[in-house]
């Protein structure tokens, strides 16, 4: 029989099975109640609204307070088959889905109904009609599962705009589901652990992409009908102009999501499709600028300790976007910052909100430049400036003057290694001599993945009988002569497996892996004559310099991370290993 309302009567209240599990907190669930008695919407619905809580952490918990099922997502696509059966079969309209707000098929002489609000009173009346007498399983489904599969059972109805585009997508972009589907996506991305959202249009539908630890999973595939007020919702709220959509646009959003206040910073270009848009989601509060969670071994540490205690000099710090430049120099400030020193940074965005340090967002769109900003923050007396990055020759010239006449100057420069810095400073037209006698430091990084410390075994004997065979052993070998407190001998090499702790991947979490060259006499000798990166090479490593691979292999060996994930991040051929 159909399973009527009084059925569901004697839950327990959601907002209190919520709070016990710890997902949200007693101040959200107040502010969501006075949410829901101006709305007149269920407290779940509301949560998903306000992004306190993401539909992956709702809804499981919603399954077990109903004593029904969550509709898995491998079933998806056998269901929308089968609804469409039934939808034939019963001379019904695709857009009957959509009024009911169920999903209703047959299987094996059973009946099933899938619904993201099963106490729905329309629902449940309408269905005792037509279905009564008949053997019903009752399944949920996730609200953004449930309009994506009944928008799909209609694909031959278009979107189409009213005469009054602008405000035709402005309505559309307040609807509440659209408002629900953008928020529940950012609470999904800040429960993943993701450092960015991608949302990328092709020709019959857009992909919602998370980047975790540096890898990009695909989390959504929505029609593409529905691009258009997702896009707008996120321009409008991050102040881009929805009429524009041939030139790239930069904003930003503060938002709170499962219960994390959050700066999301929004870029969106055109593309072939429509406008490709990418969410850097920035916390606010950040607890961790120390150098043990960067990961630097206790040589590299020292070596850092000792260059942002320098007086005057510039530190640069070099990698790939993305590679952690910017928490290491918010690090470096932290670490320097003795309640003594007057600290400025000039950033483009600025990342992060720090105590006692003054710091300015640059605005290039008004001209209000890295090079004019500098101009103006040594009237204010600095004692260590911060660049957000040197991209250009008069940022270059101005960091070098700061560093010469006093000034402890931190910034960063996209370059593959440590070495390439000065002959990218060189390109940029700087003089030989004036590097030489600036530049106290260069430090190189890259981000890789820690290994799940609850799946990780070791690695088979075999393989690593067959590693060493390639030339890795005397590699290693000659990493425990030079740094022996860094290799003992008992290496504890791991590999990755995969459990529901890191989704099935291996890795939870990243670290750095970083290159140290310091400034030394011989080095700055080379600067000056221009020499060659194979000769820079030779003077570093008899000076103690490792390379990002060797730094990697180090941490490989202690069961940090997989020696696979070394070779992915620095660059090495898998054939290199293979066994």
């Amino acid at each position: 029989m159909v399973k009527s309302m009084s059925a569901f009567s004697t839950l327990l209240p959601i907002g209190q099975l919520l709070q016990e599990l710890d997902l949200i907190t007693e101040s959200d669930l107040e502010r969501a109640l006075k949410l829901q008695a101006q709305l007149s919407a269920r407290l779940g619905e509301v949560l998903l609204r306000l992004g306190l809580i993401s539909e992956d952490n709702l809804y499981p918990i919603l399954a077990k307070q109903l004593g029904i099922s969550l509709l898995d997502e491998v079933d998806y696509e056998e269901v929308i088959e089968l609804v469409r059966q039934f939808l034939l079969s019963r001379s019904l309209d695709p857009h009957w889905v959509q009024e009911v707000k169920v999903l209703i098929w047959e299987k094996d002489e059973q009946f099933y109904i899938a619904s993201a609000d099963p106490v729905n009173a329309y629902a449940q009346e309408w269905l005792l009609h037509f279905l009564d007498g008949q053997v019903i399983s009752w399944l949920l489904i996730k609200s953004s599962a449930f309009d994506r599969l009944a928008t799909s059972l209609d694909s031959g109805v278009k979107s189409h705009f009213a005469d009054d585009e602008l405000n035709y997508l402005r309505e559309l972009a307040q609807e509440a589901p659209v408002i629900e589907l953008v928020n529940n996506v950012w609470a999904q991305a800040i429960d993943a652990g993701a450092s960015d959202i991608h949302i990328e249009p092709e020709e019959k539908h857009f992909t919602i992409r998370f980047r975790v630890d540096g890898i990009l999973k695909s989390q959504i595939k929505l029609p593409k009908e529905r691009y258009d007020a997702v896009a707008t919702r996120i321009k409008l709220i991050s102040g881009l102009d929805i009429a524009e959509r041939r030139l790239p646009q930069d904003g930003r959003i503060s938002v709170k999501a499962s219960g994390i206040e959050i700066d999301i910073r929004v870029s969106s270009i055109p593309a072939v499709y429509g406008e490709s848009i990418v969410l850097r989601l920035l916390p606010k509060e950040r607890h961790d600028f120390s150098l043990a969670h960067l990961g630097m071994e206790e040589d590299h540490m020292q070596i850092f300790r000792k260059w942002v205690g320098e007086p005057h000099g510039i530190v640069l710090v070099t990698g790939p976007t993305g590679s952690g430049k910017s928490t290491t120099l918010y690090t470096a400030l932290s670490e320097a910052n003795d309640h003594q020193h007057k600290m400025i940074t000039v950033e483009d965005p600025v990342e992060y909100r720090l105590q006692e340090i003054v710091q300015i967002q640059a605005h290039a769109e008004i001209g209000y430049t890295f090079a004019r900003a500098l101009r103006a923050i040594l009237r204010h007396d600095p004692d260590i400036i911060m660049i957000g990055e040197i991209r250009d020759l008069e940022t270059a010239e101005i960091a070098i003057q700061s560093a010469m006449t006093g000034h402890m100057v931190l910034s960063t420069l996209h370059t593959n290694d440590a070495i390439s810095t000065f002959g990218r400073l060189m390109d940029m037209g700087i003089e030989p001599f004036l590097i030489s006698s600036a530049v106290r430091a260069v430090q190189a990084q890259r981000l890789l993945r820690k290994l799940c410390v609850h799946c990780s075994v070791e690695e088979d004997n075999e393989i690593i009988q067959s590693l060493f065979a390639t030339g890795l052993a005397k590699e290693i070998s000659d990493l425990q002569q030079r740094y022996p407190l860094l290799l003992n001998r008992s290496l504890n090499w791991k590999k990755s497996v995969g459990c529901s702790h890191c989704q099935f991947t291996g890795y939870k979490g990243r670290q750095g892996i970083y290159e140290f060259l310091e400034v030394s006499s011989e080095i700055q000798a080379a600067i000056v004559r221009k020499a060659s990166v194979a000769e820079f090479k030779l003077i570093a490593k008899k000076e103690g310099y490792r390379t990002l691979r060797e730094d990697g292999l180090i941490k490989a060996s202690k069961g940090i991370t997989s020696i696979e994930e070394v070779s992915r991040v620095t660059g090495l051929r898998n054939s290199e290993y293979a066994s």
